[in-house]
């Protein structure tokens, strides 16, 4: 998304904090939560799973309006995993993409895989909010945050129980990456004009750290995209409009993951 964009998810998202905040106290919510309690690890999961893909639940997008408006959280991302998904994501912002909160409330007794809280995290308070609905980790826009901001949420989502997911689209956000950071994903969104390509990724494989856990997200509409990214080294795929477009998207990614193992075998 453009960064004029960008900047106006973040000042509405700052006045939506302050308005959630005025309801439920970050206090009330550290009550509700007692002791840490550790996270389903999306990190493990994508370093054990077959196919590395993070289903996710989204019902629209600035750049693509309604998408799957009356998607019903208690239903797809149960069907992700029964397909084979390694980790769900759900978009919980409501202005731009259609989603809240209750969809990981509603979706986390459906399903035992790891939850990534996906949305334009700028405050503790949000992942307080993250915990408080079960969800396992958080995402971590580097170009919504300072590399400072991205340290301290960082460090707190662990101390909270969370993973950490940090996004970046350039080489120079690599400056971002710390010791808190479990996964590092590749947004091969363009930021200037919404356009997606996936060899993106391809082309930022090199500069990534070895050892770090690598997704690429956005733009994977094929298996044969994704095997030239899992060849280029990356371990997880998030891929939701290729699902979430169509009528049951539990069913499109099983015959996504049938396709991938087909093209996988016959290499």
């Amino acid at each position: 998304m453009s960064k004029d964009i960008l900047e106006e998810i973040i000042a509405h998202k700052r006045i939506e904090i302050a308005g959630q905040e005025k309801v439920v106290s970050a206090a009330f919510l550290e009550k509700q939560l007692g002791e840490p309690v550790p996270a389903r690890s999306l990190k493990a999961s994508l370093q054990s799973s077959p196919t590395g893909i993070i289903a996710e639940f989204k019902r629209r997008s600035p750049s693509k309006g309604w998408i799957h408006q009356d998607a019903d959280a208690g239903k797809i991302p149960a069907a992700y995993q029964q397909a084979g998904a390694a980790a769900l994501s759900i978009l919980t912002d409501e202005a731009y993409f259609g989603g809240t909160l209750k969809d990981i409330r509603t979706a986390r007794p459906t399903t035992s895989l790891p939850i990534l809280r996906k949305d334009f995290i700028i405050s503790r308070y949000q992942l307080l909010q993250a915990k408080a609905v079960q969800a396992d980790a958080v995402l971590l826009i580097a170009s919504a945050l300072t590399p400072q901001a991205c340290l301290t949420l960082a460090k707190e989502a662990h101390a909270l129980g969370l993973e950490t997911l940090l996004e970046i689209h350039t080489e120079a956000e690599l400056d971002y990456l710390n010791e808190y950071i479990d996964v590092v994903g590749v947004n091969n969104r363009h930021l200037g004009t919404f356009h997606t390509d996936a060899s993106h990724s391809l082309r930022l494989a090199e500069a990534l750290p070895r050892g770090i856990v690598k997704i690429s997200e956005s733009g994977i509409s094929s298996p044969d995209t994704l095997l030239q990214l899992r060849e280029a080294g990356f371990d997880g795929f998030l891929i939701g409009e290729t699902f979430m477009k169509t009528d049951e998207p539990g069913e499109a990614l099983s015959r996504f993951i049938a396709d991938l193992l087909t093209t996988d075998y016959t290499d």
